[in-house]
């Protein structure tokens, strides 16, 4: 008979009497596991459990059925190699701490929950041994987050591991001049009220102006008054646009000025202790609006007789990890930042000018520390040997992608026809080496072109273009992972501690949706656990220049897990890698920073490797520089909304070719191709027919003619409405509704969920 598991965090679950008197056909029951999995986040691996309760042989064949079970089932989810309870938070997780109960503990909840129902609750406590400032209502900590046992209480506990800086009260708003001459704040943010303000504290802002202010404490009678702090910029221009975003999200954009005094006294670095590389001719290739350089590359044809067409690709990385040690007050905000936040007309660095568009970059014929790393590679691609130095660099020349694929292409210029044969040629003929290895690893190859908003000297956009992908771009891309590879192999080799970057395989719960989705269009995907890329590529190839390749392409996306960084390695599903970490861009990501320590401190390089005090940090570190990824990838989102919208904001009632982006019971998003901007159309305003949600097919279809919309159709739509401060956007479809693949089967199948989900809900949504 099964037993409880004694609620331990390490080891065997059962008491030592009890071990002693088990059978050794001893099996757990599925509430055993399920409670060990809760209790145990970093040892709920199908092995670890295993261990966990001494199955061996045929017993671990018996467990790898039940976990699947459990997971087709939605009890557990599958996270990197790792068991979780279905919508249970991550064992590091962000937290709001929101109030107290009647004991006084505090209570948070995590800051990003998607999951059903109302976020948990956590009991704060904090870590063993802790010191300096203790949490209160209103901060935000990262901790460790573990189950309880008590139905009426909290569903978790937290240990805090850091508690974040504190928001400024500064709000954000428009500053307003009404026909009385009286100012207003029109707030940005519909939650925070309307403001006064007092000319003597006017702070020389003008009507439209984007300002941030600082409220004075609420008056009983009337609204709040209010101070001008500081004019970011007119409403219509972008540097206002990315200042909401920058604000909205938190994210840190001035220095404070003891992280500039000590980037202004940095030196620069001195050649002893380092390798001489200042005759090796390597360049930088980057965008040619580029300020820093972080990355320069060379190549040779190897002269083994053992290599035949084999190929030296050298990279070389500045040495940030020169300036930036451990703990320092540049070390410390670069952490906080994570890394640089890239907006269409100004970027929010991680570093100071001093060290990033200065020191730290490889600029044209200075020089410059780096570490680098120089690879062999068989005439197949693959990889036979690499090493690493830390070295004085000269970059032999600073090219722009078209300037370099220009010359490539037969037509050099003044710069780099001196460099044609002797640099550019062997690193096109080294790309032709790497791109063989790629192919034969099968990434995933996804064909998502990506957009770029072009602005008027204003501030205003101009257009949105979509880059041409070059040579160039792919060359340097493959260099920087092969670099990489690299640098995880060498660290994970010396059994150093790093920050890997991770990219999980799609969850089961994903890929039987994908599979489901597939169906609808004749396409299969086989079933099985281990999923490749390859078999991703499989399917986006048989639909590559067919009617629903864009659909195909979208659908794919979405079933993919985030990547992030974390300590654990998992290996990279995306790329198809083993091991992987990032390590050729430490100018703009913490992340590449610990790696370059660890290398320096792994290899005997020299001062300024990673410390035992930040290996011990490690787990911490991931997840904060994973959450700052994440804030700034949303913050660049809302910057590009707005600007589109603003920009569209002329044309109400013009019509605009579109693409179905989303499809949802309340109706369909759409995305302007030209533009790259979504808006929404209403399911209440498709007229003619009752549509149904069939999220397999990821489709509205009409009740009466089985004739709907998918996602990524093609469609011709009105612009309605526009509200620029929210970067939203009301359409109209003006396309007819068309039959859709599967139609039938489909639309019977949706039907029935339809009438079901009716029969258990009344016709306001109520349960019966």
């Amino acid at each position: 008979m099964a037993r409880r598991i004694s609620g331990r965090s390490h080891g065997d679950p059962r008491s030592a009497d009890t071990r002693a008197k088990v059978k050794d056909d001893y099996r757990p029951s599925r509430d055993e596991i399920l409670r060990y999995i809760a209790e145990n986040p970093d040892r709920s691996g199908k092995r670890e459990i295993a261990k966990a309760f001494a199955l061996r042989g045929e017993d671990r064949i018996w467990l790898k059925d039940l976990l699947r079970d459990l997971q087709d089932e939605g009890l557990l989810t599958k996270e990197r190699k790792r068991l979780t309870r279905a919508g249970a938070l991550p064992h590091v997780a962000v937290l709001d701490i929101v109030g107290r109960d009647a004991d006084g503990v505090l209570l948070a909840n995590p800051s990003e929950y998607t999951g059903a129902g109302s976020p948990p609750v956590i009991a704060i406590r904090m870590s063993r041994g802790a010191s300096g400032p203790v949490p209160g209502i209103g901060d935000r900590v990262l901790a460790k987050t573990f189950p309880t046992d008590d139905p009426s209480g909290p569903a978790y506990t937290g240990r805090v591991m850091k508690i974040f800086e504190k928001r400024s009260e500064a709000v954000l708003g428009v500053f307003r001049v009404l026909k009385d001459g009286s100012f207003r704040i029109e707030p940005v943010e519909r939650r925070q009220p309307e403001l006064i303000v007092d000319k003597e504290f006017q702070n020389g802002a003008k009507n439209g102006d984007l300002v941030e202010v600082e409220p004075a404490r609420a008056s009983r009678y009337g609204l709040p008054r209010a101070k001008v702090l500081a004019v970011l910029g007119s409403l219509t221009s972008e540097k206002a646009v990315s200042m909401i975003a920058i604000h909205a999200h938190d994210i840190p954009h001035i220095f404070p000025a003891d992280v500039i005094a000590e980037a202004e006294a940095a030196k620069p670095a001195a050649l002893a202790g380092r390798e001489d590389w200042r005759d090796l001719p390597l360049v930088t290739i980057d965008p040619a609006d580029a300020k820093d350089h972080d990355d320069a590359v060379f190549s040779t044809p190897d002269t083994d007789e053992k290599n035949p067409g084999g190929i030296i690709a050298t990279v070389a990385i500045a040495d940030v990890a020169a300036y930036i040690r451990y703990g320092t007050p540049l070390d410390r905000e670069a952490l906080k930042r994570g890394n640089s936040v890239y907006f269409p007309d100004r970027v929010v660095p991680m570093l100071p000018e001093r060290i990033s568009n200065d020191l730290c970059s490889l600029r044209e014929g200075e020089d410059r520390p780096a570490i680098a790393v120089r690879m062999t590679f068989s005439a197949e691609g693959r990889k036979l040997r690499h090493s690493f130095h830390r070295v004085m660099m000269k970059s032999a020349a600073k090219l722009a992608y078209p300037q370099a694929q220009a010359a490539i292409d037969g037509v050099p210029d003044d710069k780099t026809g001196p460099i044609l044969d002797s640099v550019l040629k062997p690193l096109w003929d080294a790309y032709a080496v790497l791109k063989r290895g790629r192919n034969a690893r099968q990434p995933l190859e996804l064909d998502l072109p990506e957009r770029k908003i072009l602005l008027k000297p204003d501030g205003t956009v101009d257009r949105v273009v979509v880059p041409e992908r070059l040579d160039a771009h792919k060359l340097i891309e493959e260099f920087m992972i092969q670099a990489n590879v690299a640098a995880a192999e060498t660290l994970e080799g010396k059994k150093e501690p790093l920050v890997f970057r991770i990219h999980d395989a799609p969850s089961l719960a994903k890929q039987e949706s994908l599979r489901e989705f597939l169906q609808t269009l004749g396409l299969s995907l086989a079933r099985g656990a281990q999923m490749r890329p390859g078999q991703f590529n499989g399917i986006l190839e048989r639909v590559r220049g067919a009617d629903n390749e864009a659909l195909v392409n979208e659908v794919v996306l979405r079933s993919q897990s985030q990547a992030e960084y974390s300590p654990k390695n998992i290996g990279h599903f995306g790329l198809n890698l083993r091991r992987y970490a990032h390590f050729t861009s430490p100018i703009r990501r913490y992340a590449d920073l610990i790696v370059h320590r660890g290398l320096i401190a792994a290899l005997g390089l020299g001062p300024g490797g990673l410390t035992q005090q930040e290996a011990d940090r490690l787990e911490e570190v991931a997840a904060l520089i994973s959450a700052t990824e994440r804030r700034a990838m949303a913050a660049e989102r809302d910057t590009v909304d707005r600007l589109i919208a603003a920009y569209l904001a002329e044309r109400i009632n013009d019509t605009f070719d579109a693409r179905i982006s989303g499809v949802t019971k309340a109706g369909l998003f759409v995305q302007l191709p030209q533009y790259g901007a979504d808006g929404f159309i209403p399911v209440s305003s498709l007229n003619g027919d009752y549509y149904i949600y069939d999220e397999t097919a990821r489709s509205l279809f009409g009740e009466r003619t089985g004739k709907g919309y998918q996602l990524a159709d093609r469609v011709e739509v009105r612009l309605l409405e526009v509200a620029p401060m929210a970067g939203a956007m009301r359409f109209e479809m003006l396309s007819d509704p068309k039959p859709l693949p599967g139609s039938r089967r489909s639309f019977h199948k949706a039907k029935g969920r339809a009438r079901a989900s009716q029969s258990r809900f009344g016709p306001r949504g109520r349960r019966r």
